[in-house]
């Protein structure tokens, strides 16, 4: 439970300081590709020191489904840190926990699963949470909210990736693996929009891509020591946490809206997530997960 709690409050910091990097609060506002490229940069040294003082065993079965899983992890990042630079942290928060939805969504045609009414229910509630955050007929609608809504759905094909990855390598491998691959096509993106950073967004980018190398080390451990149907609710910490550094640091505090619209979506991800530990893996299905249509 501590390596969960501890992941969940390095993630809400690393969008805090994505914030503070794509505002004007430390220098001119840098784009979020840069920001992305950062967090791979700095992630990738980190995790590269662990490797060369631990010396493990590497190996990739599958480079092909590597590469579309970290396309897809740097796609979404780079939506999300977009994204928390126009909305509060937690609607942004809030929003991206969709993507167990969205993977629950694109296992239907990419892996051949089949979702019961329970899931499809969770699935509904928690979309209808994404609509009240999204705040139809308050004016006009915040492009941030859909920039999220776009990171989750892309994280959500990230997990498919994920799910056909399972068991295939050490956790040190695909961390190592998914980082080196980050780092290629960040740097290529970023070469197009960057921009010479100051002395604290250097700092800020530093301390953003440690600070995502230990919360992918803390998940892994957590994943490693306890069963997910135990660690999962622990990861909505994440939205709490997202919220005080908001308010601490901008000022900004969640409104009743932004209250309702996470409660929401967090209680449809929690029933999607409990559902799906309650399904027992088959060795019938693509991804090793129960095609059972009553569940």
């Amino acid at each position: 439970m501590a390596f969960m709690v501890a992941a969940t409050v390095f993630i809400a910091a690393t969008t805090l300081l994505a914030k503070a990097l794509g505002t004007e609060t430390l220098g001119p506002p840098l784009h979020p590709l840069q920001i992305s490229h950062g967090r791979f940069i700095f992630a990738w040294l980190a995790i590269t020191s662990v490797v060369l003082i631990l010396r493990p065993q590497l190996s990739a079965t599958n480079l092909k489904l590597h590469l579309a899983r970290t396309s897809c992890g740097w796609l979404g990042v780079t939506l999300m840190f977009a994204a928390v630079a126009s909305i509060p942290l937690q609607d942004a928060t809030a929003l991206s926990f969709l993507n167990v939805v969205f993977c629950m969504l694109l296992a239907i045609p990419l892996l051949g699963e089949r979702v019961g009414p329970v899931r499809w229910s969770a699935a509904l509630i928690a979309l209808v949470g994404a609509v009240v955050l999204l705040r139809p007929g308050a004016g006009a609608l915040q492009v941030g909210a859909f920039l999220a809504l776009g990171a989750a759905l892309i994280m959500g094909l990230e997990l498919i990736f994920i799910k056909r990855l399972a068991g295939r390598e050490g956790p040190l491998t695909i961390l190592f693996i998914n980082n080196t691959i980050g780092v290629v096509i960040s740097s290529i993106a970023v070469s197009f929009v960057w921009a010479p950073p100051t002395a604290m967004q250097w700092a800020a980018l530093a301390g953003l891509g440690v600070l995502m190398a230990c919360a992918q080390a803390c998940f892994v451990n957590a994943m490693s020591r306890a069963d997910a149907s135990f660690i999962t609710p622990f990861s909505y910490l994440t939205l709490v946490f997202a919220a005080f550094y908001d308010a601490a640091l901008f000022g900004v505090r969640p409104d009743a809206t932004s209250v309702l619209g996470a409660s929401i979506i967090i209680a449809g991800a929690a029933l999607l997530a409990w559902r799906e530990a309650r399904i027992k893996p088959s060795a019938g299905s693509p991804s090793g997960t129960s095609t059972n249509p009553k569940k």
